[in-house]
């Protein structure tokens, strides 16, 4: 999708498997004080404003809520708006806390820079970390991804995903600044893994601790179009794939260590950091806090966009093959017909380019401030705004239900200490999901 700032960012998925996922212009910023009813209106073209807060961030407490999923469809029970935070951000991309329940929300600029918005709203002059330096940032190129280590209050300890300067993907972790918790220290970063990637696109981007601690990463196949070279199906490589490594120790001659459970490890030819395969582009994925089931929002191609549920229960998709290229969706993609399906992990959701291009992932709602949302996994759609819902603990199939219809670029839901959800705009704004009961 197209920003004010002309940044093209991630996941574009076009009948060429070209970069840009939205023609949609960056949305302007809602009224100030106000929730504002998810519309169709044309979004206006000019980036909002640093502005005072419309909404402060969530001030119910550290911790999440374990509300009852209710009975009724979410579309039946609850009705979506959303309410700026606040406004003025450079292409932002991500939004979380830092687990500590300080109430900050972190924000990634695409550009290699980590706002902070402190629990009352206000936007902190100076970055918490700024590496732009290290950052070839445009496209879908940039500062992706941002997560904190789940003793981060202990440690200082936060990792990044970024393209440097070469265009390829290093994940780093870095250091909070001695005596400071108001800014990371650039100087501390250490490379855990840096991928080569063949194209500027699919990048990939999304980094989180798992439940089991482990630090997770998602991969893009590697760029251009249709996966040229096959990289998703081949084990031999990164692209492609989701992984999962141990950041809290290494083996010789890594950064990092290879936990003794991921599916592939002693497989020749495989790498042993796989821990699922057969993805185009995993731009957003995140864990259910109750469940510890794993939700990723894999971009198509030039037909169908896909949500996939990866349970717990079985696994969260240890040796998971997710089928890109083999499928696209639910369809075959190569072959175009007869193509191999067992042994395939299929999605849970899907929708087709008729009403958007680009899915970006979301998380399943376990906050306190919006009963009506309880158990919902929400989604969207970058070119479209579209937000879809269903239920987590719904089928293994499912028809996800509009929950509203924003018209702003979404790149990125967020998710905060006390569990409550933010949509990024890339437009600048970063705004608080509110559900309504109906």
């Amino acid at each position: 999708m197209a920003a004010a700032a002309s940044l093209v960012v991630a996941c574009g998925a076009s009948g060429t498997g070209g970069a840009s996922p939205s023609s949609a212009a960056a949305s302007g910023s809602s009224p100030a004080g106000t929730a504002t009813a998810a519309t169709n209106a044309p979004v206006p073209s000019a980036v909002p404003s640093a502005s005072g807060p419309a909404s402060p961030v969530s001030t119910s407490g550290a911790g999440q809520g374990t509300s009852p999923t209710p009975s009724l469809p979410i579309a039946d029970r609850v009705s979506l708006s959303l309410a700026e935070v606040a406004g003025g951000f450079a292409s932002p991309l991500f939004a979380t806390g830092d687990g500590t329940g300080s109430g900050r929300l972190y924000v990634v600029e695409q550009a290699g820079r980590v706002r902070v918005i402190e629990r009352d709203g206000t936007v902190r002059a100076d970055p918490f970390l700024d590496i732009a330096s290290r950052v070839a940032a445009g496209g879908e190129r940039g500062l992706l991804g941002l997560a904190f280590h789940p003793r981060y209050a202990e440690n200082g300890l936060l990792y990044v995903d970024y393209t440097d300067t070469a265009g390829n993907t290093v994940v780093a972790e870095l250091r909070r600044a001695d005596g400071s918790a108001d800014r990371a220290d650039p100087a501390s970063e250490r490379v855990l893994l840096r991928v080569d990637q063949p194209y500027a696109n699919h990048n990939g981007g999304m980094i989180d601790f798992g439940p089991d601690g482990y630090l997770y990463v998602g991969l893009g196949d590697g760029g251009s179009g249709g996966d040229p070279e096959n990289r998703a199906q081949d084990l031999s490589t990164p692209l492609g794939k989701l992984l999962r490594i141990d950041v809290d120790a290494r083996d010789p001659g890594l950064a990092y260590r290879v936990p003794a459970d991921n599916p592939f490890v002693g497989r020749s030819g495989a790498r042993p950091e796989i821990w699922a395969s057969g993805v185009r582009n995993p731009w957003r994925f995140s864990f259910d806090p109750t469940t510890g089931d794993l939700w990723v929002g894999d971009v198509g191609q030039s037909a169908w966009e896909e949500v996939d549920r990866l349970t717990a229960a079985a696994g969260r998709g240890r040796g998971a093959n997710l089928g890109w290229r083999l499928m696209e969706g639910r369809v075959c993609y190569e072959p175009a017909q007869g193509c191999p399906t067992d042994g395939l992990t299929m999605p849970l959701a899907v929708y087709g380019h008729d009403v958007g291009c680009a899915v970006t992932g979301g998380y399943v709602y376990r906050g306190r401030d919006q009963a009506g949302l309880a158990g919902a996994y929400l989604f969207a759609d970058s070119c479209s705004g579209r937000i879809w819902a269903v239920d987590a603990a719904g089928p293994d199939v499912q028809e996800p239900a509009v929950v509203a219809e924003t018209g702003r670029p979404i790149v990125s839901f967020g998710r905060d200490d006390d569990g409550e959800l933010y949509v990024v705009d890339i437009g600048g704004s970063v705004l608080r999901v509110v559900g309504t009961a109906k």
